[in-house]
């Protein structure tokens, strides 16, 4: 069973990885099996978690894949790594137009790490909105890693 679940999380990536239609659906089929992962192993119920977890983690990496580009994920990273609890950072990407909020909650530790919660505000150009509310680790270079 567990060599099943395996092969078709290889077989997922790599046709995410070779369709590459837009980096909004990849972002949205890895981030939903982040999510999944997590959930799972966060979870007492293995699969409500892992529902939760995939939900979470698709609108998490839609977003990211779909209006988020490198520089947009570096000012994530500096907000998590230093604006305090509460303050809402937000900044412009000219070349994609859109408007970004980030307000990063009280960091905790989980096994030695750290662990953040931030929620991210997009306006894209047309108007449209989403919010989502994101969990992000502390990776050992110093940079933050958003997984849900």
């Amino acid at each position: 069973m567990r060599t099943a679940r395996i092969a078709a999380l290889i077989l997922t990536l790599s046709l995410l990885t070779a369709c590459q239609t837009t980096q909004a659906v990849n972002g949205a089929g890895l981030g939903g099996l982040v999510g999944a992962t997590v959930g799972a192993l966060t979870f007492k119920n293995k699969i409500s978690g892992a529902a939760i977890g995939a939900g979470v983690g698709t609108l998490a990496g839609y977003m990211v894949g779909n209006e988020m580009d490198k520089s947009d994920r570096a000012y994530v990273s500096n907000v998590l790594e230093t604006a305090p609890s509460g303050r809402t950072v937000a900044w412009s990407n000219p070349d994609s137009q859109s408007h970004y909020r980030a307000t990063p909650h009280a960091p905790r530790y989980d096994d030695g790490r750290v662990e953040r919660d931030v929620t991210l505000e997009t306006t894209m150009p047309d108007g449209r909105t989403q919010t989502v509310y994101a969990r992000a680790y502390r990776q050992p270079d110093g940079s933050w890693q958003l997984v849900q």
